[in-house]
């Protein structure tokens, strides 16, 4: 253990001013807001289908137009904020983000709905990675930004567990209010933005440099990419493949670019940090379970055991309790042991949780329920915040809001391919309307996340090392040097 290391340090970041707590608070805030946003439109889609007679295709767009324009731009959100300077872009889109979350819900047509969605993502995509880049630039590197972090990612876990409460007791009212709700809050954080966010977390660069080739085809290979998974479960065979093969020829021309670019839109060399590779593939294979199986829980209370919505929320709001340990248990877990083997016993603990799902009934008991789903959010606090501490650690500062953004897509991705995968899974091995027909796909779709957790842990254990310097290395009180692309073991 490192000696620079106080034993009691408190859970929360520690030697901050009130303009720091400011900062942090509200970039918890926008953080928050946008786990809220998505946790509530999910439980109130039945509520909107019902109003304005959506088909069920159609209601599929309204998911599908956010996870686009989320998933597509982030990336181009992640550099903007690099380039253009973090406070403006987070402001400028938070406005936006509030602008069309109030507009969705004055929707009258679908059509509506499905843009105000679309441009919601879009907004979500360039505020979230400006906001992290915001707080690693902000916080030194090693114990204080960790905490920092920490502290963020449980408040983005417990803005999606409140959020499904809460989208259930504002859809009983009116689904109206679940776009509503967020317009209040995101006008407070703007205003705190705008009083404690300092113009110095800017780096403007007035957009000298500013790769557009490259800025216009990364964008459209990942939204053919998180089309093509999202429509899979939707549309032909021929359509995916060839949205997917479309999105890959793209990537494969961004690639080429970036090479050729002086100044590249994504520094390639930024991929041979071995620890960040990791970080992302576990992200988003630790999103696509995680998701994956909620959306199977959901569909099992409901559709099997014909719960409501309220008490489908009520239910797994016990995976919230990732924001109380995230910000209170895993500082400390890192501190003695180090980011990469909290993150492997998180997703480990993830694949124990589906595991003991797999044997589900049509009968099960909630407190039979009950050790899969607290253990799932015991395992998100474990494995969350820290991948987002490796994925933006040992960064150059002008590069954290790409490494945000690389992460974020990462997530969104996974999210993507993870509902896509169980959907279709649970769809193939449903042969009938009988409870025992649909007792049968949840069985054989929940192997899905339970072979994502997996191969998440296998790829996160291929970056453990042995050894005390591990444990000083993840305390902050290492002060060797590391060539580019290697980082100390304990990552």
């Amino acid at each position: 253990m490192s000696s620079h290391r106080e034993p009691d340090a408190p859970p929360a970041p520690a030697g901050l001013s009130g303009r720091d707590w400011g900062v942090l608070l509200v970039l918890c805030g926008a953080i928050f807001l946008e786990g809220i946003d998505v946790a509530m439109l999910n439980v109130a889609l039945p509520s909107i289908r019902a109003d304005l007679g959506l088909s069920t295709g159609s209601l599929q767009w309204v998911v599908s137009a956010y996870v686009l324009g989320y998933g597509g731009f982030m990336l181009l959100g992640g550099r903007a904020a690099d380039l253009f300077g973090r406070r403006r872009m987070f402001v400028l889109w938070l406005a936006i983000f509030l602008v069309f979350s109030g507009l969705g819900g004055f929707a009258t047509e679908g059509w509506m709905l499905i843009v105000a969605r679309f441009v919601t993502g879009v907004a979500a995509a360039f505020m979230t990675p400006a906001g992290l880049s915001i707080i690693t630039t902000s916080f030194e590197e090693g114990p204080r930004r960790n905490r920092a972090l920490l502290f963020y990612s449980g408040t983005a876990a417990g803005g999606f567990s409140i959020g499904l409460v809460i989208g259930g007791l504002l859809a009983s009212v009116g689904w109206r209010w679940v776009f509503f709700a967020p317009v209040a809050l995101s006008a407070v954080i703007l205003v705190a933005a705008l009083a404690f966010v300092p113009r110095s977390a800017d780096r403007d660069r007035d957009g000298r440099g500013f790769d557009l080739a490259g800025g216009v085809t990364i964008t459209a290979a990942i939204v053919l990419l998180v089309l093509g998974v999202e429509r899979a479960t939707h549309t032909s065979l021929a359509w995916t493949l060839g949205t997917l093969g479309a999105g890959g020829v793209l990537l494969a021309v961004f690639v080429a670019i970036e090479r050729r670019s002086a100044s590249p839109l994504v520094r390639l060399g930024l991929l041979r940090n071995g620890a960040l590779v990791r970080a992302n593939l576990a992200g988003l294979l630790f999103a696509a379970g995680f998701f994956g199986f909620q959306f199977l829980v959901v569909l099992y209370l409901q559709e099997l055991r014909g719960w409501s919505t309220l008490q489908t929320s009520f239910a797994m709001i016990v995976i919230g309790i990732d924001a109380i340990l995230s910000p209170l248990l895993t500082p400390r877990l890192v501190e003695r042991f180090g980011n990469a083997r909290v993150i492997f016993g998180g997703l480990l603990l993830a694949a124990v949780s589906y595991a003991l799902f797999l044997p589900v009934g049509a009968d099960w008991t909630y407190p039979a329920m009950f050790p899969s789903l607290i253990l799932l959010g015991i395992a998100f606090s474990l494995a969350y915040g820290p991948l987002t501490i490796v994925a933006t650690e040992g960064v150059e500062e002008e590069e954290q809001g790409l490494a945000g953004g690389l992460l974020y897509t990462s997530f969104q991705f996974g999210a993507a391919l993870g509902l896509s995968t169980a959907t279709a899974v649970n769809v193939w091995a449903t042969t009938s309307t009988s409870p025992a027909a649909l007792l049968d796909g949840y069985h054989a779709a929940l192997w899905v996340p339970f072979a994502a957790a997996v191969l998440a842990a296998l790829i996160s254990a291929s970056g453990l090392r042995s050894g005390p310097s591990a444990v000083v290395a993840a305390a902050g009180g290492s002060a060797e040097r590391h060539a580019p692309g290697e980082l100390p073991a304990s990552r």
